[in-house]
């Protein structure tokens, strides 16, 4: 599972049925507090260990330039539900969205490190359009949608924002 990436794009498929309480609050840490939440993460020793505890509720993988400014513009939020555009841009410290979707999407910049100047640290998405195409209770390698998915998330977050 080694990747060339920097980041890492990470949806909740799952609800918390059943989840204990450590899962639970790895996913609080990780910024996925509800289904359908996503998230960009670094690709780190850490950050792997953590997505691997709470594989059953979510599904990640390597995002692309386009996908991490798709989900700027049409799901980036600060804080009081503004939706993100290019003055607040400016307002956070960047020139424009695309200058901010490249820091974010080469991992200079984590949206945690942007809830401190008032984004959201996380994305509100839709459920996929035509849903999952599998069962959400199989890993993605055995014909599932859960766990480890490489490039092909951006086709999910697309269906899904």
């Amino acid at each position: 599972m080694e990747v060339s990436t920097n980041t890492l794009l990470v949806v909740r498929i799952k609800g918390s049925v059943g989840a204990s309480e450590e899962e639970l609050s790895t996913l609080r840490m990780l910024n996925l507090p509800r289904a359908n939440y996503a998230t960009i993460v670094r690709n780190t020793s850490s950050f792997l260990g953590m997505l691997r505890k709470v594989q059953h509720y979510i599904t990640w993988g390597e995002p692309t330039l386009k996908t991490v400014k798709r989900l700027l513009v049409k799901r980036g939020e600060l804080d009081g539900g503004k939706k993100l555009d290019e003055e607040s841009v400016k307002a956070l410290g960047f020139n424009s969205i695309d200058e901010l979707a490249e820091r974010i999407f080469s991992g200079e910049v984590t949206l945690s490190q942007l809830k401190e100047r008032g984004l959201k640290p996380f994305f509100r998405l839709h459920p996929p359009k035509k849903g999952f195409k599998h069962s959400i209770k199989r890993p993605f390698k055995d014909k599932g949608e859960f766990g480890y998915r490489g490039k092909e998330i951006n086709n999910l977050v697309v269906r899904m924002s």
